[in-house]
């Protein structure tokens, strides 16, 4: 039976405690950059909308939290990705669980996605 979430909160309780810390940091993190951000389920995973287009995502995984912030931010960002040796791909980025959250760098991303929304 496939988990259908209706909110963060439900998403969060289907991971072990050390994750749900994670991911609440994660989700104040991005919050902290703007009080205005739309929370929302979408493809069964956390995501954030700024002036109702889709933000970022994020989704727990049993090694990693992928971190979506969509293609554009992924190729800005890709020589940090190499030089703090985060698996990446073009539609995510991986950060292990047994590291801490790169809170820096993940507001960066949010910073650069609400930048994009900005000039549409």
């Amino acid at each position: 039976m496939k988990n259908t979430f209706k909110n963060f909160e439900e998403y969060s309780l289907f991971f072990p405690e050390n994750v749900q810390l994670k991911l609440e940091v994660l989700r104040k993190t991005i919050h902290s950059q703007n009080s205005d951000f739309k929370e929302y389920i979408s493809y069964q995973m956390p995501a954030f909308k700024y002036k109702d287009k889709p933000l970022v995502y994020f989704a727990a995984y049993k090694n990693h939290i992928g971190f979506y912030p969509l293609p554009e931010a992924l190729k800005f960002f890709e020589n940090e990705f190499i030089r703090r040796k985060y698996k990446y791909s073009k539609g995510a980025v991986q950060f292990p669980l047994k590291e801490e959250l790169p809170l820096d760098l993940i507001e960066k991303m949010v910073r650069f996605r609400m930048s994009e929304i900005d000039q549409l």
